[in-house]
């Protein structure tokens, strides 16, 4: 009896071993958490096109799977601020008549897929960096104050809608617990009152039509052909947790 717990005994010992000699390179890059913070920008129906003179904070919350040294999983909490208003750069002559301004502040909730195109994870790689895409799924909830015209006071609003998180970074693994990642963001929402102007605000008279004196000249606010969109860029650092066990039965 004594023997065959010794041989037992031997070969979980055997186990352990191949465990702690490779468990590095298979297990110990498999979960990580970290955080991160940088800016937010939007475009809509103020911005058309990143504005770096209207930008706002962003902070990030996540944690991490990696499932090989290609594909990871991230699920996060993403919070920021945006803004805008048609006083610092309006798009055109309608727009700086308008005179509309937001500021809203946003958590996003979020899952995405990564992929690594170098193989950097593995400890005996040559290579310590990587860039990387990812593509996932998210829902965003927005705590805005704004105003559509000039005249009209700013109110509070808010809303929720989806958002398809898409982009890419690079990575760089500082040690074997660290790494550090350079990361730009997109985020297409489902939504045209993120500004709070859209196409279904009623059309403000402001000046006469010389063509027309009795009737008054309307400004369409909203632009029916596209969605809001926000975008993140920022620095993430992550830590790696690394378990490796070996269980006797």
């Amino acid at each position: 009896m004594k023997k065959v717990n010794f041989q037992i005994f031997k070969h979980l010992i055997l186990i352990c071993s191949v465990f702690f000699l490779f468990g590095n390179s298979l297990l110990a890059q498999k979960y990580e958490v970290g955080a991160g913070a940088g800016v937010a920008a939007y475009s809509g129906d103020i911005i058309r096109r990143i504005d770096p003179g209207q930008l706002g904070l962003q902070g990030t919350l996540f944690g991490k799977r990696n499932f090989d040294n290609v594909w990871s999983l991230r699920a996060g909490i993403n919070l920021a601020r945006l803004n805008g208003a048609d006083s610092i750069k309006p798009i055109d002559r309608l727009a700086e008549v308008r005179d509309g301004r937001f500021r809203a502040g946003i958590v996003e909730i979020s899952a995405v897929m990564e992929f690594n195109f170098l193989d950097y994870l593995r400890n005996n790689s040559e290579f310590r960096w990587s860039p990387y895409a990812f593509f996932g799924l998210g829902y965003t909830f927005v705590i805005g104050r704004g105003n559509t015209y000039a005249f009209n006071p700013s109110t509070d609003y808010n809303l929720s809608t989806l958002v398809i998180p898409f982009g890419g970074g690079v990575k760089y693994r500082l040690n074997d617990r660290w790494t550090l990642a350079l990361e730009v963001g997109m985020r297409p929402t489902f939504t045209d009152y993120l500004d709070k102007i859209d196409t279904q605000e009623p059309v403000v008279p402001r000046f006469q039509d010389p063509n027309a004196p009795g009737e008054p000249y309307g400004i369409n606010f909203g632009n029916p052909n596209d969605k809001d969109w926000y975008y993140f860029t920022g620095l993430m650092i992550s830590y790696t947790i690394a378990s490796t066990k070996c269980y006797a039965y």
